[in-house]
């Protein structure tokens, strides 16, 4: 077999944040049993010192900043010639061209790209001898059709001229793609309605969960026992989903749980809060983080682990996460949909916020219910979600050999 080339929009690594846990699992899957050659953009300059670790793990790596002066130019160019947004922004040249020196250059039999926005670069050099997974992870046009429902305009109007032109070219990407991937069966199942026989061949990889990492019993300094129950939402804080959904508790569920519980206080754990979000640290019982080193602490801290998503695509990895650190969950249903997880054993199901916050005054009322939630959580993800089982589907998608357990470890 030859190389194989792996294409993602965001450097895989670390692991800080919901796309890039998955690519980076998945990266290490495929890094343990072909030669990979990865080209990624980078959006936050920190990330640039890891270039070392993955060219230890990678054949070749190359990585590209991004720009913001550049995201204006792109995103002009992508209007004037009726592009979607979401995709224009990621052309760039010498990700073109390093592309095309590493197909020339090497063996490439096999690409694996992550994020439909790297598409493009993929497209280009397909063939019946070169194999081409795509990996959608979301259908990332029904989220912008999300966001127009719940906007005004003109935001309105420009999110739903995203949905419809991400709409039509994930379409025609599935159409010329060995096999499109998708994190949960109800984003596979949508796909398939929405795109017909574009999606000639559709599937499911689930997300997993590093089950001795975010372990209970796993080596990590505690967070100082300050009083007061602690609710604590874990997310990369400028996106947008996740400060709708840390906005939301603040404004009208933490104030009901507070009523019962005056000592309660809210953490809000993730990198690069948005101006919404860092305002929410001026209110009284409001934690605001910004980014940390390891959310382990916070987690294994959580009197309740709180998902309070209402837009929401995919697989939460905040729930799951949550879940293997043992801590009881209490989700709105888009946090807890595509989630292998019974309600009322597993985790606390709510719509609405005086439920949510009667659940939440619930956990924290009764340690037994907290302690069945957290014990339940736990043994569904270390039953369901380990993600070398979920990541084997790869090894036939992809032709992949046995494993080198050295890669494996990393």
């Amino acid at each position: 077999m030859g190389d194989l080339l792996f294409l993602a929009h965001r450097i895989p690594y670390p692991p800080d944040k919901g796309d890039k846990i998955r690519s980076w699992n998945i990266l290490k899957y495929v890094a343990a049993r072909a030669p990979v050659h990865l080209c990624a953009f980078v959006d936050d300059p920190e990330d640039m010192k890891h270039e070392a670790f993955l060219a230890s793990i990678c054949k070749s790596v190359k990585l590209i900043p991004m720009d913001p002066k550049d995201r204006l130019k792109r995103a002009w160019a992508g209007w004037r010639k009726g592009e979607a947004l979401s995709v224009s922004l990621f052309d760039d040249r010498a990700m073109k061209r390093w592309v095309w020196d590493r197909v020339k250059q090497n063996d490439i039999d096999r690409m694996f790209v992550f994020s439909s926005q790297m598409a493009p670069y993929a497209l280009g050099h397909t063939s019946q001898d070169r194999r081409l997974v795509m990996d959608f992870v979301d259908i990332d046009s029904d989220k912008f059709a999300q966001y127009a429902k719940e906007s005004r305009w003109p935001k309105s109007w420009l999110y739903a001229r995203e949905a419809k032109l991400l709409q039509a070219y994930e379409k025609q990407v599935a159409r010329h793609v060995d096999v499109s991937l998708f994190v949960s069966d109800a984003e596979t199942a949508m796909f398939r309605r929405i795109a017909g026989s574009y999606a000639h061949s559709v599937d499911t990889l689930h997300n997993g969960v590093d089950l001795a990492y975010f372990s209970p019993d796993a080596a990590f300094a505690p967070l100082g026992d300050e009083a007061g129950p602690k609710l604590v939402f874990t997310g990369a804080m400028d996106y947008r989903p996740n400060i709708d959904a840390v906005c939301w508790f603040a404004d009208a569920i933490l104030p009901r749980v507070r009523k019962r519980y005056p000592q309660a206080r809210f953490l809000v754990v993730g990198g690069k809060p948005s101006p919404e979000v860092q305002a929410l640290a001026a209110r009284e019982g409001i934690v605001v983080t910004g980014r940390v080193p390891d959310v382990r602490p916070y987690v294994a801290a959580a009197d309740v682990a709180v998902a309070p998503v209402r837009i929401a695509r995919g697989v939460q990895n905040k729930v799951l996460e949550a879940m293997a650190m043992a801590r009881p969950v209490v989700a709105t249903e888009a946090a807890w949909s595509g989630i292998d997880a019974a309600p009322e054993r597993d985790l606390l199901v709510r719509r609405d916020a005086e439920s949510f916050a009667d659940a939440v005054c619930a956990v924290l009322d009764d340690p037994a219910l907290a302690a069945r939630l957290a014990g339940n959580g736990r043994q569904q993800v270390e039953s369901r979600y380990a993600w070398n089982a979920q990541l084997a589907k790869l090894d036939g998608w992809l032709g992949l050999g046995a494993a080198d357990s050295k890669v494996e470890a990393a």
